[in-house]
């Protein structure tokens, strides 16, 4: 019978909404969202103030709604042994992407040295991490030449940093650039090069580092 049918049918719904409250539902559960929730609970503050930022040079930047922990990439430091972004925590990243076969990377790589060059410190960190995986020695020799001297050299000439980024980006090209809180969460990501040292950048990363 159709009546039959529809409240049935309107049980099934009822059902599967306070299932779904269940688990979803506002008090906390002790599942994993409530963690990532408290972790970066203090990221929604940081995004309200650089929202309006992102404008100008960097009007690119895609500032998260959600804000989530970063990937905890794996990458060669300076020392050639293994670093992970984890380590950089209490500090804000950028986190840059860059390829020496990728032509907006360069372009964008004195600006991000400048960057650094003016932010560097206890309390900010440029990290590019070069993802050539051939001809490891011409990236940093493409650095030395072009001036680069702020900037750490990172490296990931066994690619495992790519496609970790495109999976939290959803970025599928460089550079991609993830700008990631002391406590480890995403805050922005530009998808494509800007010009970081800008007036718009800089403003964007002086009020990120404000305390919340």
């Amino acid at each position: 019978m159709p009546g039959a049918k529809a409240t049935l049918a309107a049980g099934a719904v009822v059902a599967l909404i306070a299932g779904g409250l269940a688990v979803y539902g506002t008090r906390p559960t002790g599942g994993n969202s409530e963690k990532i929730a408290e972790l970066c609970r203090d990221a929604v503050e940081t995004i309200t103030r650089i929202e309006p930022l992102a404008r100008g040079e960097v009007a690119a930047m895609e500032v998260v709604r959600a804000p989530r922990p970063a990937p905890d990439l794996v990458f060669k430091g300076p020392d050639g042994i293994d670093h992970t972004l984890a380590q950089l925590r209490g500090r804000l990243v950028l986190v840059n992407l860059w390829a020496t076969w990728c032509a907006p990377c360069k372009a964008e790589m004195p600006a991000l040295d400048r960057l650094e060059a003016i932010f560097g410190g206890k309390d900010f960190t440029v990290a590019a991490i070069n993802v050539d995986t051939r001809n490891l020695d011409k990236p940093p020799q493409w650095l030395k030449d072009n001036g680069i001297a702020s900037l750490s050299y990172y490296a990931d000439p066994g690619g495992r940093v790519l496609p970790a980024i495109q999976k939290a980006t959803g970025s599928l090209g460089l550079p991609t650039t993830m700008l990631v809180n002391a406590k480890g969460c995403i805050l922005g990501i530009m998808k494509g090069p800007a010009d970081w040292a800008s007036e718009d950048a800089k403003r964007l990363i002086q009020t990120a580092l404000k305390p919340d």
